[in-house]
């Protein structure tokens, strides 16, 4: 990589699954000479949890303003469940830090105010594009605009004067796949477990959301998610979640961005414009 491109006027970046890194966070964008004032940074999601310095990755998200761009993974929303009395916290989390800070509800206010889709176009080197950023995954049966519509059913209720009853009421496996004349909170949940959960779906999109394994871990008639989506090559797809994909779907419109910092591997950050990736290796967070 040339000097050149680093001097680029304009970059995008998409970065995956921080978990809370808030030391390889700066270490990549430090990199690639991020700077807020001319580029964009998407994040897809689960930017807190697991990582030593959840509360030093938000302050810095929050303070990047409109460069940001976020989707909400399953981490953030469970931690904005446990600040509010919505959920118990879990013996593997790493949010205490955060949970006791002065500006952690203004920093839980602006995450319940993120999508868990985000659609926008890029001008890159191919030409424009669509690209479409999710935390986990959809469902079969979607398009883009039913994903966008759906995804925007869920950001409504998390805005909502009751969202803490959403909050409550967001745990739990079923129903276990989409069906248009679902109603309430069972659609609310098999919405946020496509977008923020899903790994492994049939092809009528039943999930089966308990194992978190690599590709030879799939049940019997499951495949991953992205083997039966229809919203490509269209519109590309960013995701994170699934770590044990190692950045691999053998599809070049559908980027898997979570390669595994938190968990001892690599943060992948990914310049649209140019289609190259950056990697820093884990070994502190």
């Amino acid at each position: 990589m040339t000097e050149a491109f680093w001097q680029k006027k304009m970059s995008t970046y998409v970065i995956g699954d921080i978990q809370g890194c808030y030391k390889a966070l700066r270490k990549i964008l430090k990199k690639v000479k991020f700077n807020s004032a001319t580029d964009s940074l998407w994040c897809v999601g689960d930017l807190v949890n697991r990582g030593p310095k959840s509360l030093d990755t938000l302050r810095y998200l929050y303070d990047l303003g409109n460069a940001c761009k976020i989707v909400l993974g399953n981490h953030d929303l469970h931690f904005i469940a446990i600040n509010e009395g919505c959920a118990p916290a879990r013996g593997k989390d790493t949010l205490k830090d955060l949970l006791e800070a002065p500006d952690v509800k203004k920093l839980s206010d602006w995450l319940r105010q993120q999508p868990l889709a985000y659609h926008n176009k890029v001008i890159t080197n191919k030409g424009e594009e669509n690209f479409l950023m999710i935390h986990a995954g959809v469902a079969p049966s979607w398009s883009l605009q039913t994903t966008l519509d759906l995804s925007a059913e869920v950001e409504l209720a998390l805005q909502a004067n009751n969202y803490r009853k959403f909050l409550q009421s967001m745990y739990g496996d079923r129903p276990v796949r989409w069906c248009d004349s679902l109603k309430g909170y069972d659609r609310l949940r098999v919405i946020t477990n496509y977008l923020t959960r899903v790994r492994f779906c049939d092809e009528k999109g039943t999930m089966c959301l308990k194992i978190k394994e690599g590709l030879n871990a799939a049940p019997i008639a499951f495949k991953p998610w992205y083997e039966y989506e229809k919203l490509t090559p269209a519109t590309k797809i960013l995701f994170g979640h699934w770590a044990a994909l190692e950045g691999f779907t053998g599809k070049s419109n559908i980027r898997a961005l979570d390669t595994g910092y938190v968990w001892g591997r690599e943060l992948s950050l990914l310049c649209l414009e140019t289609d190259i990736i950056v990697k820093v290796e884990s070994k502190s967070g």
